[in-house]
């Protein structure tokens, strides 16, 4: 009897501290970029590479409808588990399975939801905005946390002490826990805070106001893109504000209880084209705008050091792998800009490309694009140093253009049409 009591009681106070562990502070949960694609240009910096070994030889694995459109690239856990939103509907926030295409769950949520980014940490919790809010649910779906916001964040990423950073489309900014969804800091407006004083009948605006601009970087979407985000939590973000002639790209900081701004560079013409990227060794941002420019930035002055022209307004990420610049841009061809430190040089050129995705470089100089082909589709595999094609593979029945192209855990290249249909390639025939 008292050995049984004795188990009876360990287990209770097991039990107790088990319930008390769901409410403590203390975060375990790892983030980082790992061997999926946790986040839609894979990581902090928006790199769009990834240290997972390229094929030259893919394959194509499985394709499906998701029974909506799909307007942000999908992003996947290091166990091989698929995220990505739309507005089918109830289904607004869903996952699937890489190896099969089964779904694992399908929630509903606010239909804004298809312009928000999802972004993963190491164990397959997913963090996604929707009208007003950002949420957070499990690898099963179950819902963990949602925190109201001002407008739709249009980006999240991770800080380097595990909260996630959130910016809204209307330029609220906030650091959440990942355990809780609390905020560790105070809210910042990027636009400045509402003056209800000189304005008493001042209303906030819609959650989705100014969203149809996002897509270009339109003058009515204050932050049109994701931020770039490096090691010491300094970040960087496209801000155009009402009534200036250009939009500005802001270096930010979260550290000692607040963020803060280090400095405004007003030069995107007709507004910001790309998402910021960070160099490797974080001393270059670089961005494009729509006046068809990549420009490269001093991340301590804000000062730019040299700009390309390009044919075409890039758009999305661009995908830096060492000094080489590889654009999206469904209105431009396959091409590669090289940094030569105080000027850019065309690396190559790919005009026989027309471009209908946005480029994904894996290790080993190989890298993942879609081109158009004829009437149809497909996925170009390239080596990165010569633009050399090295595969191509048809993405069977599918039109129009590509929302992004990322790189799972195994070398596998997952791919989604904008009208709502995923493709998943394997290596090997």
């Amino acid at each position: 009897m008292r050995t049984r009591t004795r188990v009876v009681a360990s287990l209770a106070a097991a039990a107790v501290l088990a319930l008390a562990g769901c409410g403590t502070d203390v975060d375990d949960i790892t983030v980082g970029a790992g061997t999926g694609w946790p986040a839609v240009h894979h990581d902090g910096r928006n790199s769009g590479v990834t240290s997972v070994s390229g094929s030259d030889a893919m394959s194509l694995r499985w394709s499906r409808p998701v029974g909506g459109p799909i307007a942000q690239p999908v992003t996947i856990a290091r166990d091989g588990q698929l995220f990505l939103t739309t507005n089918a509907g109830p289904c607004t926030v869903a996952s699937f399975q890489i190896p099969t295409g089964r779904k694992r769950f399908c929630n509903p949520i606010g239909p804004a939801s298809i312009e928000s980014p999802t972004v993963i940490d190491g164990m397959s919790n997913v963090y996604v905005g929707d009208d007003g809010a950002v949420n957070s649910f499990n690898f099963l779906g179950q819902p963990r946390w949602r925190t109201p916001v001002a407008g739709v964040p249009t980006a999240l990423a991770f800080t380097s002490d595990g909260n996630v950073l959130s910016v809204t489309q209307s330029g609220q900014v906030d650091v959440l826990s990942r355990q809780t969804g609390e905020r560790k800091v105070p809210t910042a407006q990027l636009l400045g805070d509402a003056d209800f004083l000189s304005y008493p009948g001042l209303t906030r605006p819609a959650s989705g106001d100014g969203l149809d601009d996002c897509v270009t970087g339109g003058a009515r979407c204050a932050v049109a893109n994701s931020v770039a985000i490096d090691a010491s939590d300094r970040f960087f973000v496209t801000v155009w504000e009402p009534g200036r002639p250009a939009a500005a790209l802001r270096a930010m900081r979260y550290a000692d209880g607040k963020v803060s701004q280090l400095w405004s560079s007003e030069f995107l013409v007709d507004g910001s084209a790309t998402s910021p990227a960070l160099s490797a060794d974080g001393k270059t941002v670089y961005v494009g705008d729509n006046s068809k420019r990549l420009i490269a930035v001093d991340t301590e002055t804000g000062k730019p050091r040299w700009t390309a022209p390009l044919e075409w307004a890039p758009r999305g990420p661009i995908a830096v792998a060492d000094n080489l610049l590889i654009p999206a841009g469904d209105d431009g061809y396959l091409t590669a800009v090289r940094d030569a430190g105080d000027h850019a040089e065309t690396a190559w050129a790919r005009k026989d490309l027309d471009q209908r995705g946005t480029p994904a470089v894996a290790a080993d100089h190989t890298a993942y694009t879609v081109a158009a082909i004829g009437a149809g589709l497909n996925l170009i595999t390239f080596d990165t140093t010569t633009g050399n094609t090295v595969d191509s593979d048809p993405l069977p029945s599918a039109t129009g253009t590509t929302t992004g192209t990322s790189i799972g855990p195994k070398g596998e290249v997952v791919v989604a049409t904008r009208v709502g249909e995923l493709f998943t390639f394997a290596p090997g025939r």
